[in-house]
């Protein structure tokens, strides 16, 4: 018989679980036997006394199997997904997910919303009028069947016990804790039914985790469950010091995307961490032998046209424009001021503060601090300045998109105190190093 108490005695005294003990728990989380105390208990003697690797794995099987498995026949190469730890201008996901199509895998992207500083996929396709990101489970699986990639959100059905323990990590002030939040991640990741997994974990100013190192930490925690648990699964360290694209927003960054697709306008820095991700999933996923391999075959679906075809058939079978790639530019919403912000000094840009500028975003009604707010997806930054460029009075920083004079004037300041102006030109790198499973992680 399961003793709620005896399990968290368990952990508190730093003993290992067992999967039988963690499975028991989790299916009390479900039926209501285990109580929120309960988890809040649970959750704390985690945060001081952590996890192993292998009751990490058990944990996120046992929440990942709490809820329905996505389960994919009869498709003709491997399952794939991305995951990002999130950050400013982070629109990777959507060129990445038509990329892998055309190269290939099959891609049931299952993404969020933005919270706090970071952007949300689901928010930026939004943006597109009538997209769907919450289709029945039939017209989920009949579009990446047919596209080969379907970007939506989460469904109810998907690891559940999750959600539970999610929301009272939030309000015990025990979300920090990195054995939980590979848990958490891994458990709605694995049940969408993935061969390979690539994990994007930022590192710097814009990072969720604070410093490298725990950055490093998460990644290799997540690399070693997911393999544990069957998912061929690396990660790839990503620079996050600054805003990732040209923009930060929504519809301005949907902007951007599709003009990537299109050749039309390729941010190199953009493209260096979506062709490292691109590359990494296929290598994992065992269509290609090297990345050199894979990353000549996703310049080749960019400049064919390809990758923008799989696009533009995704946003129709979700419910967007059938023109929307050929008339963008009309459909996405534009806000009622775009004007450029100026600096104040003239030098090069030294650093970036890149969570004052996803404030700043939030601030102008882009993002938010609750997930009840509404968004105006309309509003953000375009022609963002990079790390290492000059600056003057005469040469615009950014540019704002704003609904009011207020909140111009708002996100103006924002930026300008974010930005650091000197005489040296920062060391900027893209990559810094992909984690790889590890047998011998404890």
């Amino acid at each position: 018989m399961f003793i709620a108490q005896e399990f968290i005695r368990t952990k508190r005294d730093n003993k290992p679980l067992s999967k039988e003990m963690i499975d028991d728990f989790i299916k009390g989380v479900m039926d209501e036997t285990v109580t929120n105390e309960h988890i809040s208990a649970f959750a704390m003697a985690v945060f001081f006394n952590s996890l192993d690797m292998d009751e990490r794995t058990f944990l996120t099987q046992a929440m990942r199997d709490s809820g329905n498995v996505l389960q994919w026949d009869n498709l003709n190469g491997p399952v794939v997904d991305k995951h990002s730890t999130g950050g400013v201008g982070d629109v990777v996901s959507l060129m990445l997910g038509p990329i892998l199509s055309a190269c290939g895998a099959y891609v049931p992207m299952i993404s969020g919303r933005g919270l706090g500083h970071t952007g949300g996929t689901l928010d930026k396709f939004e943006s597109i009028i009538g997209y769907n990101v919450t289709p029945d489970d039939q017209l989920f699986a009949k579009v990446v069947k047919e596209c080969g990639v379907a970007i939506i959100g989460q469904t109810s059905s998907l690891a559940p016990a999750d959600k539970r323990i999610y929301s009272i990590r939030d309000t015990t002030s025990t979300v920090e804790s990195v054995a939980m939040i590979s848990s958490s991640i891994l458990a709605k990741k694995l049940a969408e039914g993935l061969d390979a997994l690539c994990l994007d974990v930022k590192v710097g100013s814009g990072a969720f985790m604070p410093t490298y190192e725990k950055s490093k930490e998460l990644a290799q925690s997540i690399v070693t469950i997911a393999n544990k648990a069957g998912v061929k699964c690396e990660a790839v360290l990503t620079d996050m010091n600054q805003v990732l694209a040209s923009t930060a927003g929504n519809a301005v960054e949907v902007f951007e995307a599709v003009e990537y697709l299109m050749n039309k306008n390729i941010n190199p820095r953009l493209h260096a961490v979506t062709k490292a991700l691109c590359s990494s999933s296929l290598v994992i996923a065992g269509l290609y032998k090297t990345e050199e391999q894979a990353g000549k075959k996703v310049e080749e679906v960019l400049k064919n046209g390809k990758a923008l075809e799989i696009f533009s058939k995704m946003v129709n079978m979700l419910g967007g424009p059938l023109d929307f790639v050929e008339k963008y530019d009309t459909y996405l919403t534009k806000a009622p001021i775009i004007r450029p912000i100026y600096a104040q000094q003239t030098g090069i840009v030294e650093s970036m503060n890149t969570i004052e500028i996803g404030m700043a975003v939030v601030g102008l009604g882009g993002g938010r601090m609750k997930p009840s707010d509404k968004i105006d997806h309309s509003v953000g930054f375009s022609q963002m300045i990079k790390l290492g460029e000059k600056v003057d009075s005469q040469t615009p920083i950014a540019f704002v998109h704003a609904k009011d004079e207020d909140t111009f004037k708002f996100a103006e300041q924002k930026v300008l105190n974010a930005l650091k102006i000197g005489d040296k030109a920062p060391k900027i790198q893209e990559i810094y190093e992909t984690v790889t499973y590890d047998e011998n992680q404890k």
